[in-house]
């Protein structure tokens, strides 16, 4: 019972906290503002930073690109960073109407971006949503990205509690959260309450709950529709480049998850990706580029600095 709950929580959370976080609106990050402006797109914007091999980050739900900003202080000297900042999330306008396929659509407009900027096998590196949607995009085309660092991701999100689970059985409980979250926001404690299980510092639950209030709620419902409701494991051994994984448990133990128990959802989930090398978390939340800085950056200078070279 306690692992079924666990599981419950770990779902809940990931599927609507995947979220938020980052300075605060009013800020900007000092490497963004020396670049040029930000080119536009239907469903999103990207600040190019540095020069070198290309990099993608995508952030997750609710989130903006300054999120990575960490990534972007250590990296931009060495390689041309593409950071990606969702329409409706954190403050960038959101599409209106909001698409039907949001995800679909992103995953198409950031490939389209890819070819039109003649970005050669570009690494790319996305968190929570933002992993979900480099998968997809590696899957659909193959050939157009180098490698990928998934940052707590899955391919399945609804599979976390029901293993056995499809798209069309997770469907009736997508369309019913969809359908109370395009009513608004959550309340701010419980927004902070929900973000305090994404990563450890305060100061950090802060800035999670303020990026959840300024996202728009129907993206951000349909965001949470689309990552119910689309199984991406079937396509995974379409993919052929290096996959790095990064997961996370250490929020769940008081639920009965433990480190065990949780990789063995993330091994199932890329059973179809033999190449996915997955790394736990030993007491990181979320947002490991916060909580476990160490991990993330051990692991993403390893996937770069081969890529460099070729």
């Amino acid at each position: 019972m306690q692992h079924t709950i666990s599981l419950q929580i770990f779902s809940l959370n990931l599927l609507l906290g995947l979220a938020a976080a980052a300075p605060a609106a009013a800020q900007v990050s000092a490497t963004a503002s020396a670049t040029a402006p930000a080119s536009t797109h239907p469903a999103f914007t990207v600040r190019v930073v540095g020069r070198g091999r290309p990099v993608i980050f995508i952030p997750g739900l609710n989130c903006p690109a300054a999120v990575w900003d960490a990534a972007v202080a250590r990296y931009q000297g060495q390689y041309q960073l593409h950071l990606v900042s969702l329409a409706g999330f954190a403050g960038v306008a959101p599409q209106q109407p909001v698409p039907d396929k949001l995800l679909q659509d992103t995953r198409d407009q950031l490939l389209a971006y890819v070819k039109a900027q003649k970005l050669t096998r570009p690494v790319v590196v996305g968190h929570s949503l933002g992993g979900f949607l480099a998968l997809w995009m590696a899957a659909t085309e193959p050939a157009a990205l180098g490698p990928l660092e998934i940052v707590d991701s899955l391919p399945f999100f609804s599979a976390i509690q029901n293993p056995a689970a499809t798209p069309e059985t997770a469907r009736p409980q997508a369309e019913q959260m969809r359908q109370g979250m395009r009513q608004g926001h959550m309340p701010v404690a419980a927004t902070r309450q929900m973000m305090a299980g994404m990563v450890t510092d305060t100061a950090r639950v802060s800035q999670l709950t303020r990026w959840s209030q300024t996202s728009d709620p129907a993206t951000t419902a349909q965001a949470y529709y689309d990552l119910g409701t689309i199984d991406l494991r079937p396509d995974l051994a379409r993919i052929q480049q290096p996959v790095t994984v990064l997961g996370a448990w250490a929020a769940y133990a008081a639920y009965g998850s433990t480190e065990a128990s949780t990789r063995a959802i993330f091994t199932a989930q890329y059973a179809k990706l033999p190449q996915a090398r997955i790394e736990m978390s030993k007491a990181g939340r979320h947002f490991l580029m916060y909580d476990d800085p160490a991990l993330f950056f051990a692991q993403t200078d390893a996937l770069l600095k081969p890529a460099a070279s070729k």
